[in-house]
């Protein structure tokens, strides 16, 4: 399944800027469910390095007006991609079924408490640090089993809480406090997270490692790359991915699907 990013915010670090207008952002939400997307995230706050924090009515501000547009319009789920638990909680009652956590890290309660109440999805992403920090110097002793130990910490700790396991999303948060061999560790290791028994989502569409494995390609020329990764991830177990270029990842995954079925038979 294909999640398509739809950031309403003036500095994420690839659509920034483009859908401030809730008109534009809702018309592209239309546009990706018309390409094949099966949910739209929507975030009202950059989570890019070095992102700087947004008040909570900012936030609200931007990611409301994009709500009331889609309700009644939008025929697949919409998942928020927001730290705060009270524009998680505005956007599901807005109609929102899915809260993308990036800050599943944090220890206060009050997000999964959320999350219980309502019985909306939970995207679980692990991240070392915050956005301001996670890029300065990230370091793992062995990435892949601290991930792996995270997971578990988190899955033994939210049905506290009342999370069901039925609402967990596992993401292993590619570019979020990772250099870019921590990130291919990752994907190369990326099977074994299916013990979890939770869907996995992957998010390396146009992320700066893409760039730093071709030769330093630019944001922009980052597609074919962004494709590779997708196609990885989903042989690989991934359930849901979630891209940009909703369309050429559609066309991708098709193609390669076609191939697998032939050599099934």
């Amino acid at each position: 399944m294909l999640m398509g990013i739809l950031n309403v915010t003036p500095d994420s670090f690839s659509d920034g800027g483009l859908f401030l207008n809730p008109d534009a952002a809702a018309t592209m939400a239309l546009q990706m469910e018309a390409e094949g997307a099966d949910f739209i995230d929507i975030g009202g706050e950059s989570t890019r390095p070095n992102a700087v924090p947004v008040p909570e009515a900012e936030e609200l501000r931007r990611v409301v007006p994009v709500l009331e547009r889609l309700r009644g319009r939008l025929k697949i789920p919409i998942s928020i991609d927001t730290m705060k638990p009270g524009v998680a909680r505005v956007a599901v009652e807005l109609g929102a079924a899915i809260v993308n956590d990036v800050a599943a890290n944090r220890m206060a309660p009050e997000m999964w408490e959320l999350v219980a109440q309502t019985g909306a999805g939970y995207v679980v992403m692990h991240m070392q640090g915050t956005p301001q920090t996670m890029q300065a110097h990230p370091h793992y002793d062995d990435v892949v089993r601290e991930v792996d130990e995270f997971f578990a910490e988190r899955l033994a700790r939210l049905p506290a809480r009342g999370v069901r396991p039925e609402q967990v999303i596992l993401d292993v948060g590619l570019g979020f406090g990772k250099t870019a061999e921590h990130n291919l560790r990752l994907l190369a290791a990326l099977e074994g997270f299916k013990k979890w028994r939770r869907p996995l989502l992957l998010g390396a569409s146009r992320k700066s490692f893409l760039g730093a494995v071709a030769g330093g390609a630019t944001m922009q020329e980052r597609l074919p790359g962004s494709l590779a990764a997708a196609c990885w991830a989903a042989q690989s177990g991934a359930q849901i991915l979630r891209v940009h270029d909703v369309a050429a990842t559609r066309q991708a995954l098709a193609v390669q699907d076609a191939i697998l079925a032939r050599k099934i038979e």
